[in-house]
């Protein structure tokens, strides 16, 4: 797990202990946390209207102004577990704003961190592919910045196509993307380039590890995605030499132990058939 989200996790159990709490919307995106949050009490809910309790969490993905004010306005206390990368991702799309800049973000424009980033913003857009870049239009100024667990060459790839695009625009690029991230795809590019097989660990719905899985997809043929261990399947592995595995910024330690055991079982199982045929050859 990154900083930010082991963070917001020791926050949230701290919290619980002192008062009931209700994290509004889910505090990072893995179904094996949210189920261990809730089996210590700690509600979710997914909108304001639905809040039970007085004090109110907000996730790792952070939080617009507004969505603050609705909290407040029904008079419950906040919490704040927002990763400090994020709070400088809305600082940094903030001072763009306030210089005169038309805010684009790289980013999914449904995910919970971007709708933080744009929902205080007059006007922006929001892009993730050639396609978007092609439909902005014209602006005397465009601010990029990147919604955090974006791929950094992505996001490189299409602040150049924006300048490319629009010559005569002013066209400034704040890099908003985080480390724990840049780190994550250099490390699984290296892997899937050495690995017959990689495996990639993480919630359906994390975006960085949507994105783990597109990155070692360019390298190697065979990539799964799975939650746990309990998704595995021995019929990928077969031929393979060398298994990879990988996982995104908020899957738990132990989903990777219980995957890494599991592919290690099957190793020591191959091998001891592949031993077991090697020796009946020799006495046949």
């Amino acid at each position: 797990m990154c900083f930010g989200v082991r963070d917001a996790l020791a926050l949230a159990l701290r919290q619980s202990q002192a008062q009931p709490i209700t994290v509004l919307g889910d505090l990072v995106h893995n179904e094996t946390v949210l189920a261990q949050l809730r089996a210590r009490g700690i509600k979710i809910a997914q909108d304001t209207s639905a809040v039970e309790t007085q004090t109110v969490m907000i996730t790792a993905h952070g939080a617009s102004d507004k969505a603050l004010e609705r909290v407040r306005a029904r008079g419950l206390g906040v919490v704040q577990a927002t990763c400090p990368l994020v709070h400088a991702a809305h600082r940094a799309v903030a001072r763009l704003a306030r210089e005169g800049f038309h805010p684009v973000i790289i980013g999914k424009r449904d995910h919970v961190e971007v709708r933080g980033l744009t929902e205080d913003l007059a006007d922006f857009d929001v892009v993730l592919s050639e396609q978007d870049v092609l439909e902005l239009r014209e602006q005397r100024r465009f601010g990029i910045a990147a919604q955090t667990t974006q791929p950094i060459a992505k996001v490189l790839h299409l602040a150049e196509l924006i300048r490319r695009r629009f010559p005569n625009s002013m066209v400034r690029f704040v890099d908003t993307v985080c480390q724990p991230t840049k780190q994550r795809q250099d490390a699984a590019v290296e892997l899937a380039q050495r690995c017959d097989v990689v495996v990639v660990i993480g919630g359906a719905h994390s975006n960085n590890t949507h994105e783990l899985v597109s990155t070692c997809r360019r390298y190697c043929a065979r990539v799964h995605h799975v939650q746990s261990a309990m998704g595995l399947r021995e019929e990928w592995f077969a031929g393979a030499q060398a298994a990879g595995v990988t996982a995104g910024t908020s899957t738990p330690d132990d989903s990777i132990d219980e995957v890494e055991v599991w592919l290690r079982e099957l190793a020591r199982r191959s091998e001891t058939v592949q031993s077991k045929n090697q020796t009946k050859g020799v006495y046949e």
